[in-house]
């Protein structure tokens, strides 16, 4: 049952900066929506009334363009033609607009890690910092549409470099420390960079780790490269034949920013490397501002009071969220190494001490909380957390209960769902929705999120496939190196002409509610019934003794039911006997259906998940079908290579029962 767990009050939702939005357009003349659902249809329908109008409720700048979108064929869309901004230009725009300005002492960033002590910036202190390293990457010879990559952590330094490239003009692109060599030139080889930003190393939990071989090999492999930086993270100087970062930034500079057309790219995220190379997404200026502002804004119901907070690495876009929450003037609190050092109440202890008011996780370390049975909220002063957001992957019921039971009763959750193709989720949460157990509140604005059937009819209360039916600004200006567009086209565009094909399960509720169930490339049928893996780890990890969990189905050759197999990772002290897996069966038999029973249930010590946190589904379904695992799954990309060595022992093995017949 999708109990109720909050509700919003009537002054959360007359004070919400939703309800002030909703109030702009009764007064400019727009429109006089009383439901949230009205709002929704009309932000999908006149796109270009509802871009315009975050543009002027946000004040991104005048004049206010005229044009939005003369034509709304996808792919090619080309939003606000002729219109010029900057986004680093943006992001000082509500928070701090000069020395005088009464803000400028306020925190803008605070930066906590592992490695080091505490940073804190000011906007003052930032908009200063952003200036000496543009004018440092000037010298550099960096212009407009030259690529910056950086291999740093989620720190202070980092969002001052990422600001300072934007407002040259130049494009981002960013990948993680603990990324291994292979991983990071898969991804900055495709750009032709001309600078890499990096650290010496870092420290994750209590464990210090070098990484100046593997910049030396990124070095040799970036062939573009005409000049490296390094920050002495772990405290030395700077590497070999690099500019140290001081030096970097030594000379004064005012601060300033290009104005770039709307559709200008701003950075290169990456698809998630397990299953191929990484596709090279690029984002523009303009299309990310304006998502940004309506997703953090009007969805977040983030202001300048907030301190918002997101676990989060450089390699996810998640940091890019993170970041834009610059961009409604609110603190942002980075945090760099072990998330579990020396214990799971790290990350609430920080929340404590950094005066968190949205905290942001992913839903597998919810879960890990709940099974560690931690209490949070007793044992730590959590009452500025306003909102707890989470994501990655689906959050069952028990999770959202957990929360509302160990956290804060009066705290909303926003499970959100969106995707690095887009930089933003696509559904979650507002202030004017209740929140379910289980249940993602509504559709976001200007976000035609649709359920379809294979043979593309739209669904209401039944799973399909989670397609977009109307352009968004923040779809991707294309893939990198993808001149004629063909692949971009063909990633997204190919099931459903004309239409954004994503790849997850999605069920549409009548109210507008949502329920994702996993990816559809890696969905359970038998017997011409489907559900979605998430379904089934719902039911799995709410067992006692199951900590983690990994579901296949493994076809027939000739077309047959082919075999489930699960695989489960257990809590300390628990076996897999005959009684647990008679549990395991029973529940899901009546829980899901006697069809998605398993056929085969083994237990592993470790899921295999990317360092995002989703699992490797696809990946290692192709091991055990006979794929060769670098050809499937690079090493450098997961969050612990060697989760991969049962399965790769079970391919070999002819005799395990999960082999394909």
């Amino acid at each position: 049952m999708n109990e109720i767990l909050w509700e919003p009050s009537e002054a959360d939702s007359r004070s919400s900066v939703i309800a002030r939005y909703m109030e702009f357009l009764r007064h400019e003349g727009v429109g006089d929506f009383r439901l949230y659902d009205e709002l929704w249809r009309w932000s999908v329908t006149d796109l270009e009334g509802f871009w315009r109008s975050v543009w002027r409720f946000f004040d991104v700048g005048s004049p206010v363009p005229d044009a939005v979108l003369p034509d709304r064929t996808m792919p090619g869309c080309n939003w606000f033609p002729g219109t010029r901004l900057n986004y680093a230009e943006q992001a000082f725009r509500r928070g701090h607009a000069g020395r005088g300005d009464p803000l400028g002492d306020r925190p803008a960033v605070v930066s906590l890690s592992q490695s080091r002590a505490p940073v804190e910036m000011s906007w003052s202190d930032l908009a200063g910092a952003v200036a000496r390293f543009r004018a440092g990457l000037l010298d550099l010879g960096v212009g407009q549409g030259d690529r910056v990559v950086a291999y740093l952590p989620n720190i202070a330094e980092t969002i001052v470099a990422f600001l300072a490239t934007a407002g040259i003009g130049a494009v981002w692109s960013s990948c993680p420390p603990e990324f291994g060599p292979r991983s990071v030139l898969e991804r900055f080889s495709q750009l032709e960079p001309k600078v890499l930003l990096t650290v010496d190393g870092y420290r994750y939990g209590d464990k210090e780790v070098d990484r100046s071989g593997e910049v030396a090999a990124i070095r040799d492999g970036l062939s573009s490269l005409e000049a490296t930086v390094t920050l002495p993270y772990l405290g030395g100087g700077p590497l070999a034949g690099t500019l140290e970062w001081e030096a970097l930034m030594a000379r004064g500079a005012a601060p300033e920013s290009a104005a770039v057309p709307f559709d200008h790219p701003l950075y290169v995220l990456y698809s998630s490397g397990t299953t191929s190379r990484p596709k090279a997404i690029v984002h523009g200026h303009g299309g990310i501002v304006l998502e940004h502002l309506k997703a953090l804004g009007l969805h977040g119901d983030m202001t300048p009071a907030d301190r918002f907070f997101w676990f989060t690495t450089t390699g996810w876009m998640m940091w890019n969220f993170l970041v834009s929450g610059l961009l409604v003037g609110a603190t942002v609190v980075c945090f760099d190494g072990d998330p579990g050092y020396p214990n799971l109440s790290a990350l609430w202890s920080m929340a404590e001490h950094c005066e968190v008011s949205y905290f942001g996780t992913s839903a597998p370390f919810i879960m890990a909380c709940k099974r560690r049975r931690l209490c949070p909220g007793s044992s730590f002063d959590l009452s500025r957390i306003r909102a707890v957001g989470s994501t990655g992957s689906p959050l069952p019921a028990e999770g959202y209960r957990w929360v509302y039971g160990a956290v804060g009763e009066r705290l909303q959750l926003a499970s959100i769902s969106g995707g690095t193709d887009v930089c933003t989720p696509f559904v979650g949460a507002s202030r004017l929705h209740p929140v379910r157990a289980g249940l993602i509140p509504c559709r976001y604005l200007g976000a035609k999120v649709e359920a379809y059937s294979p043979d593309g009819r739209p669904l209401t209360g039944e799973v399909g496939e989670l397609v977009i039916t109307a352009p968004m600004p923040s779809m991707p200006l294309g893939l990198f190196d993808d001149p004629d567009g063909s692949r971009y086209r063909a990633t997204y565009f190919s099931t459903f002409p004309g239409v954004w094909h994503h790849g997850d399960w999605i069920t549409v509720f009548a109210d507008g509610s949502c329920e994702i169930t996993g990816r559809s490339d890696a969905t359970l049928n038998r017997g011409g019934v489907r559900i979605g893996t998430g379904e089934l780890y719902a039911v799995v990890e709410g067992i006692e003794g199951v900590d983690d969990s990994l579901v296949l189905h493994l076809e027939d050759k000739d077309g047959g039911a082919g075999q489930i197999v699960l695989f489960v990772a257990l809590s300390a002290g628990t076996e897999l006997d005959d009684a647990l897996t008679k549990a395991i069966r029973a529940e899901l038999a009546s829980q899901l259906s006697p069809r998605h029973v398993p056929d085969v249930i083994r237990a592993v010590p470790r899921v295999p998940r990317t360092l995002s946190g989703k699992k490797l589904e696809v990946p290692v379904k192709r091991i055990l079908m006979g794929a060769q695992a670098d050809k499937v799954a690079s090493a450098d990309s997961l969050l612990d290579p060697e989760a991969l060595a049962p399965f790769l022992s079970m391919a070999r093995d002819a005799s395990w029962p999960g082999r394909r017949p």
